[in-house]
Formats: structure tokens, sequence, C-alpha cells
């Protein structure tokens, strides 16, 4: 998210890319949409909530576990972290395809079959005879929910008063936080009291009844409009935005962060609770309150923007997470905790100026921009939660940390070379311009 907040801050992006087209509809065409006080928008709004809940709960479901689904199959860290990586991996491989297949059935229907599909395959999850059947649900899990970041925000956007959009978000982005962060917690004290599999079970329960608030509080769409499915239009429009030089490095930028952040969540778990913390499951599952800090560094990326640069703000960004991972190495869990917290910072801020610029750099084909996005994101953390895993189980902590360290440099050397092309480009505008016609 993604961990909690950072699905949230993606999905701000897809938000931004969705608002242009509804901005500049006539006062007439939106006075029967929804906005706060009017009728249908508390439904919407405690819908979309319960919705993130279960999608973010769910996706991340097996992070706090790992150690004890390791000790039950007899797997390694490496092994294990599939069952998060397939999840996180099928998402991120998905997220295009559903937001196609939402232009052509609907929001709404999409929402529902992806959230029903994802509670059900949940419900199955915590009966997983083998490791690989365990990772193989986590992927047909992942691949459902991604229907709903692919649908959401086109469903807010249509539906909702343009002056009441950016609310209607909050509620929704609350709702992944939440859900992501409670889902953690949750699995933590449940494992260590009955098991990771009564943890897994509680988790289904807790999508099932977000899942039916959703069925009974979603509002019709009353402005949806079918689109055809042209998947030429498609690869044209995600072309262009691979050949934009500024977009993949955003893109990679992206992805890099989340390596990082995926490694050190996955594996966190297996270093607090062997020597020489030795803290117990639900202790452990409650470490990852320390992503409330993400929601503050978020907020607080727009102002670094505005006084750093966007590039100064990166800078700032792997700095913090790069000084994290280093303190993180101390064996005091009070250094170890204050790593963390230095990490979770400095990763949101980064993540949140990326995702932001995306939308402002893409003039066409936004929602396409931001999907591209959220799908290297996704990648990055599943290749962040297996490698990491694996780097732990060659080198314990240390070896996490290298990986963290090199994914921070390959952020450092594209912001580096983003300003050296950005300096060229200037140069040889300013060449052009004083050559007479």
């Amino acid at each position: 998210m993604p961990p909690a907040s950072t699905g949230a801050s993606t999905l701000i992006v897809a938000a931004s890319s969705q608002s242009s087209p509804v901005s500049t509809v006539t006062a007439a065409e939106t006075a029967d949409r929804l906005e706060p006080g009017g009728p249908g928008y508390r439904r919407m709004s405690f819908a979309l909530f319960a919705a993130g809940v279960a999608t973010f709960a769910l996706l991340y479901s097996t992070q706090a576990l790992l150690p004890a689904v390791s000790a039950s199959f007899g797997a390694t860290a490496g092994q294990a972290s599939w069952t998060v990586s397939a999840a996180t991996g099928a998402l991120a491989l998905c997220v295009l395809p559903m937001s196609a297949l939402s232009e052509r059935f609907g929001r709404r229907q999409m929402m529902t079959a992806s959230l029903v599909v994802a509670v059900v395959v949940g419900l199955f999850v915590p009966f997983a005879p083998s490791l690989g059947w365990l990772i193989a649900l986590r992927a047909v899990q992942g691949a459902a929910l991604a229907g709903l970041p692919a649908s959401a925000m086109a469903y807010l956007a249509e539906e909702v008063r343009p002056k009441a959009l950016v609310a209607a978000i909050g509620l929704f982005v609350a709702g992944n936080s939440i859900g992501g962060m409670s889902g953690r917690i949750l699995t933590g004290w449940v494992a260590q009291l009955w098991g990771w599999r009564a943890a897994l079970g509680a988790v289904g329960v807790l999508a099932v009844a977000c899942a039916v608030v959703f069925h009974f509080m979603i509002p019709r769409a009353r402005h949806f409009t079918p689109g055809s499915l042209n998947p030429k239009a498609l690869a044209r429009t995600v072309g262009g935005h691979l050949a934009d030089p500024l977009l993949r490095r955003l893109y990679a930028i992206g992805a890099l962060f989340m390596t990082v952040f995926g490694a050190v969540y996955t594996v966190i778990g297996y270093r607090l609770v062997e020597a020489p913390f030795n803290l117990p499951q639900g202790i452990v599952g409650s470490i990852f309150l320390v992503y409330l800090v993400g929601t503050v560094s978020s907020a607080a990326a727009g102002r670094l923007v505005a006084r750093l640069g966007r590039r100064g703000a990166l800078y700032l960004a792997v700095s913090t997470t790069a000084a994290g991972l280093l303190l993180s190495l101390a064996d005091q869990l009070a250094a170890v905790l204050l790593g963390l917290v230095l990490i979770t910072a400095g990763f949101f801020a980064g993540h949140a100026v990326a995702s932001s610029s995306v939308s402002r750099t893409a003039t066409k084909g936004r929602a396409q921009a931001s999907a591209l996005y959220q799908s290297a994101y996704y990648l990055g953390s599943s290749a962040g939660g297996t490698l990491g895993a694996v780097a732990f189980h060659a080198g314990g902590w240390a070896g996490t940390v290298t990986l963290g360290l090199l994914a921070v440099l390959g952020v450092v050397s594209i912001t580096l070379y983003g300003s050296r092309s950005a300096r060229i480009e200037r140069r040889r505008s300013a060449v052009m311009a004083s050559v007479p016609n």
C-alpha cells in the first residue's frame, strides 16, 4: 500500500485524473449529483468507506503473519513472502484491464463483482492445505481487488458534485488507511491467541461485513455512460505514456520507493520475534501503527514541493528513508522503532511527490497514466517483499537494509539524471530561441 496510506495516496492520483472532465460539465448536468447533506451522499460515503476497509485489510492480511506462516509450513521468509507478493503483483497486473472493463460494464458493477470475489476467496484462504495453495488463493484475491481502485475514483467523479469530490475521496481514502492498518493489527492479536488461520478468518469475516454494507448502501450509478472496449486505443495511450521519459522516471521512482517499504515491512516481523527482541505476535502487529506517520508526511509533501521543488522534496525523502534504514540496524528496540518512523515518513513523502507528479505530467489519458503508476507501485511492493525476505534469509536484517539502500540509491540516480536532462533541455531551448528565424 501497498500499505494502508500508500494505496490511499495512489488513489488520490486517480481521483485527480478523473476530476478534470467533471469540472467542465455545466451546472444543469451536476444538479442531480450527490453532495453533502443530500440524499444518497451519506449512503455512498459509508459504502465506499466499507469497500476501502475491506480492500486493504484483505490485500495485506498475511503481512503481519509471515513468521507464523513460515513456522506452520516450514518455509523460509522468502517463500512465505509470496503470500503478500502474489496478491500485490496480481493487483498490479490487473489494474489496467479492470479499468477498461469498468468503462464497458459500469463502475458499480465492477466494484461489486471485485469485492464479492475477493471476499469469497478470503473465506477459503484460512483453510489452504499448503503454502502453494495459500499463494495461489492470494493471487486470485489480488487480481479481484484490482477492480476496486480501478473503478471507485471514476464512480466518485461521475456521481458526486465537483465541489464535494475532495471530501468524498477523503472518506474513501480513510477506509483504505484504516483497513490496511487495522487488518494488520487485528491479525497480529488474533494470531497470538488462536493462530494465523484464525487471524485470516477474522479478516475474512470483517470483509464480509464490509461487503454487505457496501451492497446495501451504494447508490446506483446515474451518470455512467457505457463505452466500448477498444484495446488498440488503450494500447496507443499506454504506449504514449511509456514513451514519455519523465513519466518513466516517475514510475521507476514509485516502484523503487515501494521496494524499500515492501521489503522493510514484510521482514520486520521476522526480526522482532527473534532475539534480542523476542516480541509476541500481537505487539509485532501493533508496530503497523507507525503507518500513521505517513498520513502526516503525505500531507506535508505539498508544502515541501512548494519550498524545495519536486527534486528537492525527493532528495529530502530519500535522505530520511536512508537515515531510517541505517538507524534500524541497531539492536535497541527504541532505535528500530525510530528507524521505522523515519523510513515511513520518507517513503510516504516521496511517494506523494512522485504520484502527484504523474497526473500533472500526463496531458492526455490521465486515468491510464495513474493506472500505470499503480502497476509500477504494486510491482515494487511485490518485488520488495520477496527480495527483502530473500536478503533477510541470506544476510539477516543487514541484508534487507542493504537492499533498501540500493533502491534508495536508484531513486537518487534517477532524480539526478532528471535534473541533468532538464538542464540540457533548457540550454537547448535557449539556443533555439536565440537563433534568428
